[in-house]
């Protein structure tokens, strides 16, 4: 019998909606945790964030990023709503937030005034953009923004183009990760002295420590870096090139690879022209480079040349479309996609091979596991936390829940 996932047993509280809080707790989720989606009354808005829509009229965007959680719909500016979110955390090792700063403590949910307290096992990840102080503390921001502000648009694209946006939500992802990465090393120092711990993520933290090689180039040079399009700012070709029916891109790192490219695509006496003999010299011919390249290359397609090159040691790819890259035998093979009946999803890139993930249920319908939450939120509790809107004492077990309108708990 396989050994559980790593994270089995581990509760998670998740408050977060949009990508980068949802993509860490997904993660969670598939490495075995128990995840509780916690949703304000309209749900988290990527449901909406349409179309496409999947087979259960969510947003595909949400379904990217909620698989294998339970679903309950909560007002936390409420008393009520605060109780059943005690209830939550009296069992809970994480706690995951993305509010704007300043909001839990408005509630009286704050990590160093209450809950540190009450709950000193518990870690808690504030995912946020741009932290709690400084300058831009407790403003709001977006991945597009945050790529905006820290300079990546401005590197991004080409020269004629104007500062871009990168076509994936990069800061929000790379975000994600980072808050990941928190809470496990939270976790592990949890294991050595027992004790809690408050975990920051924020996307301007992320997107400045995206700024590699161009950062460290302007730090060293004074320079201040300029959009190449596709090409790398240190390394030349490392750039996509037309080829017969489409673009390929070509990474070289070193003179070696160089050699045996320029071999491959038939002009061994570009390795050996004093304009190209090293990176430098490259770097500094690029574009007569450029041009030997594309004559040598234009009669045949870029699959075929990514064939040719990559069976020498030269690493390149014709450049596919989502479709493509999607479909490919090698996603296959790396077995990238989920799927659980009508639900299909990208899996997580971490793979354990002793414990590996067990992706889980589709995503949940906003407040779908309301009863079986409630249900074991109050189990083993002290008496002050098992009240929910005026109860005395814990309810018996089985006991039937019902929202009523204004968000209230009610017993029938």
């Amino acid at each position: 019998m396989g050994r559980a996932g790593a994270l089995q047993g581990l509760k998670v509280v998740d408050l977060t909606r949009v990508l980068a809080g949802p993509l860490c707790t997904q993660i969670l989720a598939d490495h075995g945790a128990e995840v509780t989606k916690v949703e304000p009354p309209a749900g988290d808005e990527t449901r909406r964030l349409g179309p496409p829509y999947t087979a259960s009229q969510q947003a595909a965007y949400y379904s990217a990023l909620n698989r294998g959680k339970q679903s309950i719909s909560l007002d936390l500016s409420t008393p009520d709503g605060q109780q059943v979110l005690h209830g939550l955390l009296a069992h809970a090792d994480v706690l995951v937030e993305n509010f704007v700063p300043g909001t839990l403590e408005r509630w009286g949910l704050g990590y160093e005034d209450v809950l540190a307290a009450r709950y000193p096992r518990l870690v808690l990840c504030s995912i946020s953009g741009f932290g709690a102080d400084g300058p831009l503390g407790g403003l709001p921001g977006y991945d597009a923004v945050l790529q905006a502000a820290c300079g990546i648009m401005s590197i991004n694209g080409s020269a004629g183009d104007g500062a871009t946006k990168v076509g994936i939500p990069v800061v929000d992802h790379l975000t994600g990760y980072v808050a990941l990465s928190g809470i496990l090393m939270a976790l592990q120092a949890r294991a050595r002295d027992g004790l809690g711990q408050r975990v920051e993520a924020t996307l301007y933290d992320t997107a400045i420590s995206l700024l590699l090689p161009h950062g460290a180039n302007w730090l060293c040079s004074g320079e201040v870096p300029a959009p190449l399009g596709s090409a790398h700012p240190n390394i030349v070709p490392y750039d996509k090139f037309r080829a017969a029916d489409g673009e390929l891109f070509i990474g070289i790192l070193n003179d070696a690879q160089f050699g045996r490219f320029c071999c491959a695509i038939g002009v061994p006496g570009l390795a050996a022209d004093p304009r190209f003999v090293d990176n430098a010299q490259r770097l500094g011919h690029r574009a007569a480079l450029y041009a030997a390249i594309e004559a040598a290359i234009c009669t045949q397609p870029a699959q075929a040349w990514a064939d040719t090159l990559m069976a020498v040691g030269v690493p390149a790819a014709a450049v596919n479309s989502v479709a493509a890259a999607l479909n490919h035998p090698h996603t296959v093979h790396r077995q990238m996609l989920v799927q659980r009946g009508d639900y299909t999803g990208i899996r997580s890139p971490v793979r354990l091979m002793g414990t590996p993930a067990v992706p889980g249920a589709a995503p949940p319908d906003l407040d779908q596991d309301r009863a079986a939450i409630l249900a074991r939120s109050w189990q083993g509790q002290a008496m002050e936390n098992a009240r929910v809107a005026g109860l005395a004492q814990a309810p018996a077990p089985g006991l039937a829940i019902r929202m009523q309108e204004g968000n209230t708990i009610t017993q029938h």
